[in-house]
């Protein structure tokens, strides 16, 4: 039976992923600190291209490497309480699907996808989940101890790169790569992405 979301208390309960594994909605959510965050809609074909060159490069560098790298939809879980050694899921208030992500502790996942904060997370924005990505996003990625993240800007053709200062538990601009740039992967030594392969050139409007 589908679940409607206005038959949830968005508003004045926290949900975990306890909750979350018993709906079934038409829609996409995110759970981030017990809220409930509706996705967008099917990306986008500049979306879609810009992901596929990304995990199509990572993929073919991690190719018999113990990292693994996964695209949306994918769950990754974020307990609430760090350093438990078996969190429950009513231990996870933060269920997220990043557009990307690199997991290289093998233990991290399960059937049901990531526990645990990956290596690497890459949000491609959209006008829609902006605001999320650079704020909330971002926060709880900070908080959990993913050691690097990218937001990519598609249209400006720039991706934001920052890097966990594991010292201060907080997040540090590396530097705004434009299309022209190689971004080095932090978490990889001498391994870089030559960005103008992943924007493609802007094609001419023909009217």
């Amino acid at each position: 039976m589908t679940t409607e979301l206005q038959t949830l208390s968005i508003a004045n309960r926290l949900y975990t992923y306890a909750d979350y594994l018993t709906w079934n909605f038409t829609e996409r959510l995110e759970l981030i600190k017990g809220k409930i965050f509706k996705m967008s809609p099917a990306p986008n074909l500049e979306h879609q291209k810009v992901s596929m060159n990304l995990s199509v490069m990572l993929y073919n560098f991690l190719k018999g490497k113990p990292c693994r790298v996964f695209s949306a939809p994918f769950d990754v879980r974020l307990p609430q309480v760090k350093g438990k050694k078996q969190p429950t899921d009513k231990d996870v208030y933060t269920v997220v699907q990043p557009d990307i992500c690199v997991v290289c502790d093998a233990s991290k996942l399960d059937h049901r996808g990531c526990l645990g904060a990956p290596d690497l997370v890459i949000e491609i924005l959209s006008r829609s989940t902006a605001a999320k990505d650079l704020t909330e996003k971002y926060e709880v990625y900070e908080q959990s101890g993913v050691r690097e993240y990218w937001v990519v800007f598609p249209y400006e053709q720039i991706v934001q790169a920052y890097d966990l200062d594991e010292t201060l538990g907080r997040y540090r601009l590396r530097k705004s790569y434009n299309r022209n740039e190689v971004i080095p992967v932090s978490i990889f030594s001498g391994f870089g992405i030559t960005l103008s392969d992943v924007f493609e050139e802007k094609e001419e409007e023909h009217f």
